[in-house]
């Protein structure tokens, strides 16, 4: 493949990787063409040359949220490998300014974080990816969101063409989305015959900035299970050291986090996943009765802290309640390690957490598929609840 793009800020391989290559599950055939952008100018040239020429359009940060057919990617992949944190400013009375290109390592910047005292983001330790990805899914882990702590978030428009801010209040953040990511498939369609721009969204994130508060003490715990392993009530603090590592204690235990395997070493294959296949289930009150009375109950929260004045959660929405996923999949008879053949089977779920689907070392897109399907339907089938896919599903669908 020739490159149309500048030699000094991008990289084109003449011959395209796997997507296996590129996701941490593991799986996907190779995409028709691929680029390696150093710099924004380069990462707006690429997308735009793609959707000039009519061709679909896939950004891959860590490639850690994706499920892309065995056919490969039919269009241009484009990785954006910018990196590197900025401070605009830090100050007692203002907190932490900082931004970040979309490219950066997102564990990494929670790691520089919890070491400068830049509170909202140490329950998120951990997650791979990317800073870019982060607003699109609204992330979140452990009690704790994203949304509490961006400010800014630049993107490339390509309905508009042009660079486009858009604020917090702008974002639309709700429970594992927000506007960015609802423009894959609603934003534009009626006046532009390209839409949906699926399976990127319309606005492509460029960097993101964030606004801190500055302690040595956490945001408010707000989950059971990392409050009782710190040793508090949800809705105290601790020591943002502590909450980094017993959140990563928790995410290994379960297999969520990325498989680097020392020399010599066999890989995790739990951890060859593409985290939480599932959203946990957010469904109105009323529907209360139709779960059996064991079954896991969590406020809804709003995506925006309560009270502006220090660390908070967000408000209780008395109207819904949020339950597990990974409780709904077990008690529906899909329990840690099942596969639709048994131990041999190539796609399996985790020996360590029911809501990752597994690659075990030779699995297949359409073998993930068919175990999420059946997954799906069996809980359909005993609770009345459809489990909705987090990961993003590229070339398949359930």
């Amino acid at each position: 493949m020739v490159s149309p793009y500048p030699a000094d800020t991008v990289q084109a391989q003449a011959v395209a990787p796997s997507l296996a290559d590129l996701t941490t599950l593991r799986v996907g055939g190779p995409a028709a063409s691929f680029v390696e952008a150093e710099e924004e100018a380069a990462l707006i040239e690429a997308v735009s040359t793609a959707d000039d020429d009519g061709v679909p359009l896939l950004v891959v940060g860590g490639g850690s949220n994706l499920l892309v057919a065995d056919e490969g990617f039919d269009g241009v992949v484009v990785r954006d490998t910018r990196s590197g944190i900025t401070v605009e400013s830090d100050d007692s009375c203002g907190g932490a300014v900082v931004s970040a290109p979309a490219g950066q390592n997102w564990d990494e910047l929670v790691e520089r974080a919890v070491f400068e005292g830049w509170v909202g983001v140490e329950s998120l330790s951990g997650i791979p990816g990317t800073v870019g990805a982060a607003p699109v899914q609204n992330i979140g882990a452990y009690g704790q969101e994203l949304s509490g702590v961006v400010s800014l978030v630049r993107t490339w428009d390509r309905g508009e063409r042009r660079v486009r801010t858009f604020s917090v209040g702008q974002l639309d953040f709700g429970y594992r989305t927000s506007l960015l990511k609802r423009s894959m498939h609603s934003e534009g369609r009626d006046e532009d015959p390209r839409a949906p721009w699926y399976p990127s969204p319309r606005y492509v994130v460029l960097d993101v900035q964030f606004q801190f508060r500055l302690g040595t003490f956490s945001a408010p715990v707000g989950y059971g299970e990392l409050a009782r392993r710190l040793g508090v009530e949800v809705g105290q603090r601790a020591p943002m050291k502590d909450v980094r590592e017993t959140v990563l204690g928790l995410r290994g235990g379960k297999g969520m986090l990325l498989d680097r395997p020392s020399f010599g070493a066999q890989p995790d294959h739990d951890r060859w996943n593409s985290g939480s296949f599932f959203t946990n289930p957010v469904i109105p009150v009323e529907h209360l009765a139709h779960l059996p009375e064991d079954a896991p109950r969590y406020p809804v929260r709003s995506s925006a802290p309560e009270t502006s004045t220090g660390p908070s959660l967000g408000a209780i929405d008395p109207a819904l309640v949020k339950t597990s996923a990974a409780w709904l999949i077990e008690r529906a008879g899909f329990g840690k390690g099942f596969g639709l053949a048994g131990e041999h089977s190539p796609a399996r779920l985790s020996t360590k957490h029911t809501l990752a689907m597994t690659n075990r070392g030779g699995a297949r897109a359409e073998d993930v598929v068919a175990l999420a399907r059946a997954v799906r339907d069996g809980v359909r089938d005993r609770f009345g609840v459809t489990l909705v896919p987090e990961t993003v599903l590229v070339g398949v669908s359930l």
